[in-house]
């Protein structure tokens, strides 16, 4: 087989962290910000996808080998089933043989982009094995051409950017498709502050975005006020975030206010366990509380003071899962010659 023309690594792997979103979701949907500007506050947390790309071995019948949550074994980029691996090989013109895995910290579907998390640590592996350098900015707006222009997914732009630049943000989306990213200066208290009561709770119910998000893209014109006010909460967080002393009542009312308001967007945002769990960790001390992402199943996440973390857990009868704050984005932890 002939010399690729650009410079190769043989092995490749990037970690890419997963993100929580505070307020704002929904916003970041071509439908309302085309109409008005969207803004959404989130933070990457300190649970990843890790993406393995290789040169594939000469000796294998397969010339691409996927594993992930299934295996497949490939002759052409064509075949592959995987939307965004596919799609990613093609974009970036990488040439067969080639190896890729993913592994992730928490399960798919859950609420925390993890989809869009495995497209920019994808690309951010294939630009790095094919020896180009890439900013944040272009991993962020790759993701979001792969998985919402080319495979037409009814999602918003937020998780790439937060999976791309790491850290808390304030993310701007504009009429005419431009991002902006406002990093958040946190103070080390504000942060741990925030961070010691977030309390996360795997509902179980792992379930896709896209359905939650065509009927709430649907009904955006029924909720145009709903989302403005969604919206001016992320701005009001940031105050909070950055203010000299963190607020964790008035941060925990106002996650309260959002998650009421996202439940008014379209009927499939949660359904009557998703609501008796929420209302039996208020009544248990909760300050507040969301479902991440989209709706319909994945984590909950409640601000708490951290000694109503176990009696709300054990009220509920479901598992937690400790968090903490990311600073980067995705990153390249190993590349190796070939």
């Amino acid at each position: 087989m002939a010399e690729l023309a650009y410079p190769m690594h043989g092995l490749v792997v990037t970690r890419t962290p997963l993100r929580i979103s505070f307020a704002g979701g929904g916003t970041d949907l071509a439908a309302f910000y085309e109409r008005d500007y969207g803004a959404v506050l989130s933070s990457a947390v300190d649970r990843y996808v890790y993406v393995t790309v290789k040169r594939h071995g000469p000796v294998f019948d397969e010339k691409i080998r996927l594993n992930y949550s299934t295996s497949e074994s490939v002759g052409e980029i064509d075949a592959i089933r995987n939307d965004i691996a596919r799609e990613c090989l093609r974009m970036l013109e990488v040439e067969p043989p080639i190896y890729v895995s993913i592994v992730s910290d928490l399960p798919d579907s859950s609420g925390l982009g993890g989809s869009s998390c495995f497209a920019v640590g994808l690309l951010n592996a294939l630009h790095t094995y094919k020896g180009e350098r890439v900013s944040a900015g272009q991993l962020a707006e790759e993701a979001a051409h792969v998985e919402i222009d080319i495979l037409g997914q009814p999602i918003g732009k937020q998780d790439q950017y937060a999976a791309a630049f790491g850290g808390m943000n304030l993310l701007h989306f504009q009429a005419n498709g431009d991002v902006t990213v406002d990093p958040i200066r946190v103070s080390t208290e504000n942060r741990r502050a925030l961070f010691d009561r977030i309390l996360l709770i795997w509902t179980g119910h792992q379930r896709r975005a896209a359905s939650v998000l065509n009927a709430q893209r649907a009904e955006t014109q029924d909720h145009l006020d709903d989302l403005i006010r969604m919206r001016e909460q992320a701005l009001a967080l940031k105050a909070l975030m950055t203010s000299d002393q963190f607020d964790a009542a008035r941060f925990g009312a106002i996650l309260d206010e959002g998650w009421r308001m996202k439940r008014r967007l379209t009927s499939a945002v949660s359904n009557e366990h998703i609501d008796a769990w929420y209302e039996c960790a208020m009544q248990t001390g909760a300050l507040g509380g969301k479902l991440c992402g989209a709706g319909g199943g994945g984590f909950l996440m409640f601000l708490a003071e951290p000694e109503r973390h176990a009696p709300i857990t054990d009220a509920l009868g479901l598992p937690m899962v400790e968090l903490g704050h990311e600073a980067n984005g995705s990153r390249v932890i190993l590349a190796e010659r070939g």
